[in-house]
């Protein structure tokens, strides 16, 4: 996929969402790995305008996207909901803030699940995620992601606030045992 500006994006809804993170200037993301979003992973660090961080931790992925808005550039954090629970404390710095904080998270512990401990915080993510005062948007297929994440980005940085869109388990794809992705 070429953007508009040239560069090289992945194909399919990993490549549309790092169209909208190039149009939305975003330039830095911040990651924990994950299957889910590793086409997206590659190409935010395969482009030269964007600083790519992996973290130990996706409560660090806050702190880098506040520091990088109190720096004047706007940043996105990559996570599986299971890593939300280890955000509820920072997402307060980010709302009581006011830093505009795009999340992009790919959902476990729905479709096809294999795994029984991913259920509780997948059931969790969405709600967490709005007692801490952010909102949050569902993508269910490929052709509702770009329309969900170019709206949940533009709110987020033009409303300074906390903004999560979902990428839903039937889009991404059950994993098994193997860590292989079961299509939907």
């Amino acid at each position: 996929m070429d953007t508009t500006d040239g560069t090289q994006g992945p194909d399919g809804w990993p490549g549309i969402i790092y169209g909208i993170l190039r149009s939305a200037r975003v330039r830095q993301v911040g990651y924990v790995p994950d299957s889910g979003h590793t086409d997206l992973i590659r190409a935010c660090n395969d482009d030269p305008d964007i600083a790519c961080i992996s973290l130990t931790s996706e409560e660090e992925g806050i702190g880098l996207i506040t520091g990088a808005w109190l720096g004047g550039q706007r940043g996105a954090l990559l996570m599986q909901s299971s890593g939300v629970g280890n955000c509820m404390n920072m997402f307060t710095l980010a709302t009581n803030c006011r830093i505009p904080v795009l999340l992009l998270v790919t959902m476990r512990g729905e479709w096809g699940e294999f795994n029984p401990w991913q259920v509780p915080m997948g059931r969790a993510a969405g709600p967490a995620i709005e007692l801490s005062g952010g909102l949050v948007y569902r993508a269910e297929d490929a052709a509702s992601v770009g329309p969900t994440v170019e709206a949940a980005a533009s709110l987020a940085f033009n409303t300074s606030r906390l903004v999560a869109v979902m990428l839903s388990q039937r889009l991404i794809g059950a994993k098994n045992f193997d860590g292989v992705s079961n299509d939907s």
